[in-house]
């Protein structure tokens, strides 16, 4: 059962990074949702190298709180990081997730905090 959950994401996830691409110019965010944690980070696809990135690890008040409000926590960093990096406008990468839950959630906070895409 594992596996095929495993190797559907990874063909949604293929279909998907044909269409999504991260420039200099527009980067790419990433969102990566394990069970306890949620990560996000800003790609340029062009040179491979990670402009701004946040996660649930690292934010100390995000341990203490449930999984959706993680989520929004590191939208709300993933958007200052981006800000600080000179970076307003991205294109999303849900990463063969599903948007729904703790992925659209992240990525709501991330435009109400000022990110656009």
């Amino acid at each position: 059962m594992a596996l095929n959950k495993v190797l559907r994401r990874s063909k949604i996830k293929r279909r998907i990074r044909k269409k999504v691409f991260g420039t200099s110019a527009i980067p790419r965010l990433s969102v990566f949702r394990s069970n306890k944690q949620i990560y996000a980070q800003i790609i340029d696809d062009t040179t491979g190298k990670t402009l701004a990135s946040a996660g649930s690890l690292k934010h100390e008040d995000a341990q203490k709180v449930a999984k959706l409000e993680q989520a929004v926590k590191v939208g709300k960093m993933i958007a200052e990081n981006a800000s600080k990096a000179g970076i307003n406008t991205v294109v999303f990468d849900r990463n063969g997730y599903l948007y729904h839950g703790r992925v659209k959630s992240l990525a709501d906070s991330a435009r109400e905090s000022g990110l656009k895409f």
